[in-house]
């Protein structure tokens, strides 16, 4: 999913927003668990149990779902092994979520190491956009709840990119101070209200000239 990834990990599975651009919950129907085929959220214990993780770099943990839909007895267990995991190796771990409001309780599950933990967020567009696709929160929180989050390393998702006001995409993604930034468009072709070319392509050299790096996904023309 992203270049800078070492290895993903789903010990926890499922997604309530339902987007319809969502190539996770696809391939879950190819899965044998019936929980997987239905997405529901829901624990693997035995990859907790039986986790086999690089002892450096950085691992993606749940990119099969979405970590705010999950229980929260479930993400405790989660970030505990994590926790422990953080404190014998230098392992990096790196965690998304449509909902950021959900990371203000990290702190209050596990004791996670700021320098070894990545937090982002997907945030497709300033536009409501993205009432049509999903049931996630709007952008607009997740922007206010990522610029609000007080942690060092931050993360931003612009993927799959729809249509956006420049000025207030450059604004929010500043305000949020991230690391990094990955961008790109859709790849299956699901019919998405996206920008032309020409404004992806300033969004990101404006942010590449404030100091934010930019990791270029898939960029192509707009589909109409």
């Amino acid at each position: 999913m992203y270049k800078f990834v070492k290895k993903t990990w789903n010990p926890l599975v499922g997604c309530y927003y339902d987007c319809e651009y969502c190539w996770a919950r696809r391939l879950a129907k190819r899965f044998k668990c019936r929980a997987c085929n239905e997405f529901r959220p829901h624990i693997h214990p035995e990859r907790l149990n039986q986790a086999v993780l690089p002892k450096s770099g950085l691992v993606f943990v749940c990119d099969m779902g979405d970590i705010s839909c999950q229980y929260i007895t479930n993400v405790r267990r989660v970030l505990g092994f994590v926790e422990d995991f953080q404190r014998k190796y230098e392992t990096e771990f790196f965690f998304e979520t449509k909902s950021p409001a959900f990371y203000r309780f990290f702190q209050r599950l596990a004791d996670l190491n700021p320098r070894k933990t990545i937090l982002s967020a997907t945030i497709e567009t300033n536009r409501q956009i993205t009432l049509e696709f999903s049931f996630a929160p709007i952008t607009a929180e997740r922007y206010r709840s990522m610029k609000e989050l007080a942690w060092p390393r931050k993360h931003v998702s612009v993927e799959p990119v729809m249509d956006f006001d420049l000025d207030v995409m450059f604004k929010w993604i500043t305000d949020i101070e991230p690391e990094l930034v990955s961008i790109g468009y859709d790849n299956y072709n699901h019919h998405l209200p996206e920008p032309p070319l020409s404004k992806v392509l300033k969004l990101i050299e404006d942010l590449e000239a404030s100091g934010i790096k930019v990791e270029r996904k898939t960029l192509r023309e707009a589909r109409t």
